[in-house]
């Protein structure tokens, strides 16, 4: 095992956090002077990067949001030069306008070997063809997992997104043994593989590497036992980096070990900001310590998961996120999250495994419906049988009532792959 470890996964835990404190203070520094929003916050704060003298004094720093960034649209974020940008890419922008972002070929170069890395952590190796089915393009995924494939060495299909009945041909011809995609998407591919009277289970795929977006431990049971692969998690955001900022290691499954060489992670209260101890669920919060043209300090991510000691690696983990905290609904007082849904739905025979939850307010009173897809060849009782068995789940699990439709397949809003979750059409 070891020798498939980098340098940075060698490191002992306190030579990993001495580099860390390293990283840290130069990142600050490098924030503060070349980046005038972090200039004016740390200023407010009466802080400067040299009050950084552990890397428990990072909690005296203030937070980034998602909306500072909308706020320094398009460039205003970059710490250096127009001239030395080397790519733009943008978030998939399923929860508002796109937040810009930018790399450096420095950056470049660490995303390519930190996803590198995860996809060796995953079980690649050298070699091995690499189907990516995340959008290429603005959105950091396919562009992140292409380049990570080839800097480890592997064989890349960009099949990007779309055209299903092509990529089931494409993966049935080319024979890859790694696909990259949304697990919504890959549950997409099997039902495909299963309408072409392709049995899932014969193909030539060892490893599903699924990310951007949250799914359960239900969905990674259904997935494994249908296709006869390992399906593990990657974790990344276009803000941080892009894909590969975390990564499940096959030989253990049992979360994703974040790249702390890289990234260094915090777990706060999502409500006061405060930091939790390590096992404490809470928002996920980032601060980058190697990127060049946009640093990111505090950066609160809104997913939610608890940190955990390392396993196969002596990095920490961060349990598999269960939802975000702006993904949260509180229904006539009681809290609701996607995943719990989708839990639900996963186990109710007649409808796939995407679904969306719509909210909108009657007479007052706050109502959510919850849209399901029908699987194909769903006959109209199975539908209302399904509608049915949800409502009634939705009513003893979590305690609220619900509407439920079920639709015709693959007529739910998709962007990039995945399916917009919450829509909340009570101020409309």
């Amino acid at each position: 095992m070891t020798d498939l470890l980098d340098a940075g996964e060698r490191l002992g835990r306190d030579e990993l956090e001495a580099l860390q404190l390293t990283r840290l203070r130069a990142t600050l520094r490098h924030a503060y002077e070349n980046v005038p929003f972090y200039r004016e916050s740390f200023d407010a704060s009466g802080l400067r990067p040299d009050d950084c003298r552990s890397l428990a004094d990072l909690a005296r720093f203030p937070f980034t949001a998602k909306t500072d960034l909308r706020d320094n649209y398009p460039f205003g974020m970059f710490a250096v030069d127009q001239a030395d940008v080397r790519r733009i890419h943008a978030s998939s922008g399923t929860t508002g306008r796109p937040t810009v972002v930018g790399y450096t070929q420095g950056d470049l170069d660490t995303w390519a070997d930190v996803v590198a890395r995860s996809i060796r952590a995953a079980g690649g190796r050298p070699g091995h063809k690499v189907h990516v089915a995340y959008g290429y393009g603005l959105f950091t995924g396919g562009l992140g997992a292409h380049y990570g494939a080839e800097r480890l060495g592997c064989t890349v299909v960009p099949a990007s997104g779309g055209m299903t009945a092509r990529q089931v041909q494409l993966i049935t011809d080319f024979r890859p043994e790694i696909i990259m995609v949304t697990p919504s998407y890959m549950l997409t591919l099997l039902d495909e593989f299963e309408r072409q009277g392709v049995d899932p289970r014969t193909t030539s795929l060892e490893v599903g590497v699924f990310g951007a977006e949250p799914w359960t431990e239900e969905m990674r049971r259904e997935i494994e036992e249908r296709f006869a692969i390992d399906a593990v998690d990657i974790y990344g955001l276009s803000e941080v980096m892009g894909p590969g900022v975390a990564q499940e290691c096959v030989e253990t499954k049992d979360g994703l070990h974040i790249w702390e060489d890289h990234f260094y992670p915090e777990v706060v209260d999502p409500f006061t900001g405060e930091v939790l101890p390590e096992g404490e669920e809470g928002e996920l919060v980032f601060t980058s310590l190697t990127k060049e043209a946009m640093p990111v300090i505090r950066y609160r991510t809104r997913d939610l998961t608890r940190l955990l000691p390392g396993t196969a690696r002596v990095f920490r983990r961060m349990e598999k996120v269960t939802g975000r905290s702006d993904d949260m609904v509180i229904l006539r007082g009681v809290n609701l999250f996607p995943t719990q849904i989708e839990e639900i739905v996963l186990r109710t025979a007649g409808v796939a495994p995407h679904f969306q939850l719509r909210l909108t307010r009657e007479d007052r009173m706050d109502a959510l419906t919850v849209r399901a897809e029908a699987r194909a060849g769903a006959t109209p009782d199975q539908r209302a049988a399904a509608a049915r068995s949800i409502a009634t789940a939705v009513k003893d699990g979590i305690g609220v009532s619900v509407a439920v439709e079920v639709v015709d397949p693959e007529t739910l809003e998709r962007s990039v792959g995945k399916i917009k979750r919450v829509v909340d059409l009570r101020t409309a």
